[in-house]
């Protein structure tokens, strides 16, 4: 993408609003140095230092696009708990309204914690509730989707398998903005990819897809089975195959497939990367862009998110190459 394409493309990014849901989450991260071995069993001590808490899942994917001067309204459940609170304070704090986060007295708010030594994952911890909502929290977050979505320019699924995206939720949503001609991108898991059918475009990781479709192959070959197969179970949906230092494929119905280069030079951590893909190539849909400029873009922003470590961002200045991720 040249210069001043992309400079057009980002200067539109702040009159879009987004509508991203699904299953949100808090990310903590417990920071420290290892000087020794523990003497009760084989592993590190590590002496901690700080902690940070940031918005992962879908609420990371809603931070992507306010990183880049979006509007995002985020439609998700959380429990009535001290990373509830923490969690929409992290939101607060980058403009992201929390007002689509509906609080549910049986459920956990998801959070995963890690343990991160010399800049160097040690462990990570979940603590989650991934049982699917009652149907009255479902109505709950439909009914606000619903509200809010005619003045929104795009929507995002986003699916962490955590009780939030059940069939009837995910083919609820997709309808709504499909019937309001929003385009919607999906962050798919599981492999129950009939429910994202309408979809514009669905976003699994090349493992995923080849799970979801039973392929044993893998490489390209792999890659080339799973995006024509998902092709033709998502009956008009385009499929983008994230393929981490392989780069990504994007697969359009009527069209050959279209490998895109990675960019990332340096990979420190790929926590949230996905998150960057669906928010930025939503974003990028609902300015106006082509379906290959929004995937060319996700694949550079996701290039500067791996680049830095824990869950992370993409801004503007760094999309144009204006200063080091």
């Amino acid at each position: 993408m040249m210069d001043e394409s992309l400079k057009a493309l980002l200067g539109a990014f702040p009159s879009r609003r987004i509508l991203v849901a699904g299953d949100v989450m808090l990310d903590e991260y417990i920071w420290g140095n290892v000087q020794r071995i523990s003497p009760e069993a084989p592993v590190p001590v590590v002496e901690v230092r700080r902690r940070t808490h940031v918005a992962g899942g879908a609420a990371n994917a809603a931070m992507n696009v306010a990183s880049l001067g979006g509007e995002a309204l985020l439609a998700g459940v959380v429990g009535a708990d001290e990373p509830a609170m923490r969690l929409r304070a992290a939101l607060r704090e980058r403009g992201v309204a929390t007002d689509g986060l509906i609080e549910d007295r049986q459920r956990r708010t998801t959070t995963k914690t890690r343990l991160i030594a010399h800049s160097q994952q040690v462990a990570r911890i979940d603590d989650e509730h991934r049982s699917p909502l009652a149907p009255e929290m479902e109505d709950r977050l439909l009914a606000w989707a619903e509200r809010q979505l005619p003045r929104c320019h795009a929507c995002v699924l986003s699916d962490y398998a955590k009780g939030v995206v059940s069939r009837r939720f995910a083919e609820g949503l997709i309808g709504l903005a499909r019937r309001g001609g929003k385009p919607v991108v999906v962050d798919p898991k599981g492999t129950d990819y009939g429910r994202y059918r309408a979809a514009t475009v669905i976003k699994p990781n090349a493992e995923e897809a080849r799970k979801a479709c039973g392929i044993h192959a893998d490489g390209l070959d792999g890659v080339l089975e799973a995006g024509n197969r998902l092709l033709e179970l998502l009956d008009g949906a385009a499929v983008l195959l994230t393929r981490g230092p392989e780069g990504m494929s994007l697969f359009r119905r009527g069209l050959p497939p279209l490998h895109i280069a990675p960019e990332a030079r340096e990979v420190f951590d790929v926590t949230g990367a996905g998150d960057t893909v669906v928010g930025v190539a939503a974003l990028a849909l609902a300015a106006g862009a082509a379906l290959e400029t929004a995937a060319r873009l996700a694949n550079r922003a996701a290039a500067v998110v791996v680049a830095k470590v824990g869950t992370a961002q993409a801004t503007r200045e760094e999309l144009l190459g204006e200063r080091p991720a």
